[in-house]
């Protein structure tokens, strides 16, 4: 498995289906996705920033995930924040999110952030326990139960 840069002209095939796909598997639909533009003009911005942190998940050569790691403030704190975990349907269930895990953990140390966050569905259970057995905790609800934001230590 190979964790590779976004370049947004030659992955652009890519990362907005997988997007798409993942507001879809969280919501239901796709409809708070925004334009396609929008979008790639963002992963140009955050990866200027991030470039190890917004990666295309390649294995034997076929792009199945990707990752979105940016920091941010919480509190007052500077923090780790997972924009993105994805893995296309057909990857999921099969032990490979660990390898997502574990390169996004690595990140973070990198950064020298000890916390992170991400915010998931709270229809999306499979995430949820997938979070919770790698030993993220709940923290709270926001917008309005829209999602609960999840917290883990490194």
């Amino acid at each position: 498995m190979e964790f590779l840069p976004i370049e947004v002209e030659k992955h652009r095939k890519y990362v907005i289906p997988f997007r798409r796909d993942s507001f879809i598997v969280s919501f239901g639909t796709d409809k708070d996705f925004g334009t396609e533009e929008d979008y790639l003009t963002w992963i140009e911005n955050q990866s200027a920033k991030y470039p190890e942190g917004f990666v295309i998940v390649v294995e034997n050569g076929i792009p199945i995930g990707q990752l979105e790691l940016t920091l941010r403030q919480y509190e007052g704190n500077e923090i780790g924040y997972v924009n993105l975990y994805y893995l296309i349907p057909e990857k999921r269930g099969a032990g490979l999110g660990r390898n997502l895990h574990e390169y996004a953990l690595k990140f973070f140390q990198n950064k020298g952030v000890t916390e992170y966050h991400l915010r998931v569905s709270p229809s999306n259970k499979q995430a949820i326990t997938y979070y919770k057995k790698n030993g993220m905790l709940e923290l709270k609800s926001e917008l309005g139960g829209k999602v609960i934001r999840m917290k883990g230590t490194i």
